[in-house]
């Protein structure tokens, strides 16, 4: 049965994305209209007709058939790549749950239009044979102004706007007569802001002295592989595992190198942007000003313009975060996830998508080519790899012969303490430090949690000072300064710390935990002669703070570069030559089934580090967990190693990707709205298809089992933080090794939550595949 109904937007400027409209498909469009699509449509009192673009389809009015109008026709001038991006946001609204308006929002990001700039100039129009006429006859009227401005462009024919009427004080009013005269004209052209002007270091072009890369056996084969079966029109994904330091970036640039050439255009997404300025620095220096970027660093205005650039062809490549995903490249040809185990490639907030799977299918949709790369492949990519979804390519050995992976130590903070050393340092990597300083090499700490201190508690009644909207304990910054504060690093919530306990009034308050503020007033007082820079969220706030403390730090400004994880993911130090991981525990046991993934991720990258130059690397784990199967691969830097035993908690725990999941998350302002809503949502739950919340056994454990197994139902239970930002929390988990099963379920819930409009007050949302605890 056709669909006698298309839900219609009718504007997609980006300020108008807002809501649709009902309209009824005439029988002579039946079976024609589809989502996306462009068509022509009465609109308003007066009927005019305007142009709209189909977000839905459906059998069922939403208001009286009397009040609808027809579809007048199917428009022939449809724009492709708003019909594409349209259909790829109809995709996001279906596979992950959410309003067609906010999956519109996602895949056309800017919601409020930005004028583009324009440069006015004057040009002279008549000959230099009559300029002489003309001179005279100005200086027989005593018009100075347009002598003044005649014998200028006399000498230079085209001269800017604001210099005529600053510099040579020439009025608007006379450059309007002489407009009238015949004599100029003034001309005006739009251009584009520069978003490079304050990255320092970032080349428009190649240039003479920069020295073109030569793939080794092992690039070129993976360069070989993508573009053979690109040019067979044999699109895919590909997951390229490459070791750290074994030159995945270089694969990257040759094989874009060779679709630009085919007229295509290519995404490259980066999961951080303090991997921008090294990332985009490689690819300028190859395709000059060809490429751009796109993250929210950007002014409003900036990022019209990129957008802009990339609807008129202006660039070829995009660089950026989860977002650049969905530049309007109307020949897209290639789309690279680099880092893709990242869990910032997974959206926070509604619709909760993840960049892999929709790069997935916009390249389905365009025919085009998706690249993975990663040394730390996702769980589930490297599953669907080895299962021969993706394409498999490999890099085994460092791009630079000589250099060779850092060799590792795990030290066990637990034998530190029975020797009486309290500091967060061990014994070994203090000495590490010290013989690097010595040695004019270059350091990074890395721990990953930033501010000074974790919380502060009371030694005698034991309560610890916590936000009056999180529950969670504020953490310490800047202790014994003027600007000494204690921050919520979920809401923002600031205050001061108090002299006496809140509770018992002592004056005992002691501060708990280390946080990279912490690390760097310790390094500074133990090695007062190094150079030391620190980078966390706290000093990355301002616009260029990444790029200004990396080019320090690559410019060997600095000995010790202390961070979060931001410091270990991506970046290329030569002169690096030992990696700390100070508390390697920081990720270890939080409350998500992918703790330890996340863990042996960052530790690998971090050791990755260490040893890219010529000289030899070392890496020092410090951990209570030292026997942990992520610590142990990690020193080894042994990804089969980790992958192998992963795999079996995953699927003796029904994890993904042995089975899928779907989160339900409940959210409101009124504690007892949110357990009704809860317990609503789950018996909805249980009886959209007969769940009885019984465990099962994955395909993986039992070969035999049926396919129409029973979905595993859990909760509703408070989250981890039940009261964050003065909402309460909860969550319900649905398992099922078919994704369609859970899909079904979220659709009947959505359908219970439009039933029921007492619930409008709490958020309910919907996450598939989780990367985050809840």
């Amino acid at each position: 049965m056709s669909p006698k109904y298309a839900d219609i937007i009718i504007n997609i400027s980006h300020e108008a994305i807002d809501r649709t409209f009902q309209y009824i498909i005439p029988e002579s469009l039946e079976g024609q209209i589809r989502i996306g699509m462009s068509v022509s449509i009465p609109f308003g009192a007066g009927n005019h007709l305007r142009k709209g673009y189909v977000t839905g389809l459906s059998n069922e009015p939403k208001i009286e058939v009397g009040k609808l109008k027809e579809i007048a026709a199917i428009s022939e001038k449809g724009i492709a790549i708003e019909s594409s991006l349209i259909e790829l946001a109809a995709f996001i609204r279906e596979q992950y749950g959410s309003t067609m308006i906010n999956a519109l929002k996602t895949v056309m990001p800017i919601k409020e239009k930005v004028r583009g700039l324009t440069k006015k100039e004057i040009r002279l129009l008549i000959r230099d044979e009559e300029v002489d006429e003309r001179r005279a006859s100005y200086e027989k009227k005593h018009a100075k102004a347009k002598l003044r401005l005649l014998s200028e462009l006399a000498e230079d024919k085209v001269i800017p706007y604001n210099l005529v009427t600053g510099k040579l004080n020439v009025s608007s009013q006379t450059i309007s007569a002489m407009v009238k005269e015949g004599a100029i004209a003034v001309e005006e052209e739009g251009y584009y802001r520069n978003v490079f002007s304050r990255e320092k270091g970032i080349l428009p072009g190649m240039g003479s002295n920069v020295r073109r890369e030569i793939p080794n056996e092992e690039q070129q084969a993976a360069i070989d592989r993508v573009l053979e079966d690109y040019r067979a029109d044999n699109y895919g994904t590909y997951l390229l595992r490459g070791i750290t330091g074994s030159g995945k970036t270089l694969v990257y640039i040759e094989i874009i190198d060779e679709i630009l050439k085919l007229g295509k255009q290519a995404i490259v997404l980066i999961p951080e942007i303090a991997l921008t300025y090294q990332t985009v620095k490689r690819f300028r220096q190859r395709f000059g000003e060809r490429v751009t970027i796109m993250n929210s660093r950007l002014s409003k205005g900036e990022r019209y313009d990129q957008f802009e650039k990339a609807k008129k062809g202006d660039v070829s490549v995009i660089i950026g975060p989860r977002s650049a995903l969905f530049a309007p490249f109307p020949d897209l040809g290639l789309i690279v996830i680099d880092e893709e185990h990242e869990t910032t490639y997974k959206s926070d907030y509604p619709p909760k998508y993840h960049a892999r799977e929709v790069a997935i299918k916009r390249a389905q949709m365009c025919g085009a080519s998706v690249i993975l790369g990663s040394a730390t492949p996702s769980v589930e990519s490297n599953y669907w790899a080895l299962r021969g979804e993706y394409r498999l390519l490999e890099l085994t050995r460092r791009a630079n012969e000589n250099a060779r992976l850092a060799e590792v130590s795990v030290v066990d903070l637990r034998e530190e303490l029975k020797l009486g050393n309290r500091s967060m340092f061990s014994n070994h990597l203090k000495s590490q430090i010290a013989d690097r300083l010595g040695r004019k090499e270059q350091v990074m700490l890395f721990l990953n949690r930033r501010g000074y201190a974790g919380f502060v508690s009371c030694r005698s009644c034991g309560h610890v000072l916590k936000c009056p909207h999180c529950d969670v304990s504020l953490t310490v910054h800047y202790p014994k300064t003027s600007r000494e504060r204690l921050q919520c690093h979920y809401c923002g919530y600031e205050t001061k710390r108090p002299a006496k306990c809140p509770e018992c009034s002592s004056d005992k308050l002691a501060s708990f935990g280390v946080g990279t503020e912490q690390v760097e007033a310790k390094i500074k007082e133990m090695f007062p002669e190094a150079r030391v820079l620190r980078m966390d969220m706290d000093t990355t706030k301002k616009k260029g703070a990444h790029e200004r403390i990396l080019d320090a730090f690559a410019n060997g400004q600095a000995d010790i570069l202390v961070g979060t994880q931001m410091i270990v993911k991506g970046h290329d130090f030569p002169g690096v030559t030992l990696v700390g991981a100070v508390v390697a525990d920081t990720t270890l046991f939080e409350n998500d089934y992918r703790a330890s993934e996340k863990t042996f991720d960052l530790l690998t990258q971090a050791a990755g580090r260490a040893g890219r130059g010529e000289l030899k690397g070392e890496v020092v784990i410090q951990t209570y967990q030292p026997d942990h199967y992520c610590i142990q691969a990690a020193s080894l830097q042994d990804y089969d190693k980790f992958y192998e035993d992963e795999k079996a908690y995953r699927s003796l725990l029904s994890y993904p990707p042995f089975c899928h999941m779907m989160a339900v998350f409940i959210e409101s302002p009124e504690e007892e709205l949110t357990s009704k809503v809860s317990d609503g949502l789950y018996a909805e739950s249980k009886a959209a298809e007969g769940i009885d919340g019984a465990d099962y056994k994955t395909e993986e454990a039992d070969k035999s089992e049926k396919p129409d197994r029973p979905v595993q139902l859990i909760g509703p239970c408070e989250a981890s933080i039940y009261k964050l930002i003065d909402q309460y929390r909860k969550v319900i988990y649905l398992k099922h090794k078919d994704m369609g099963r859970l899909i079904k379920i979220k659709d009947c819930l959505e359908r219970y939550l439009e039933a029921h409009e007492e619930y409008d007050k709490a958020r309910v949302t919907f996450d598939f595949d989780p990367m985050k605890s809840y």
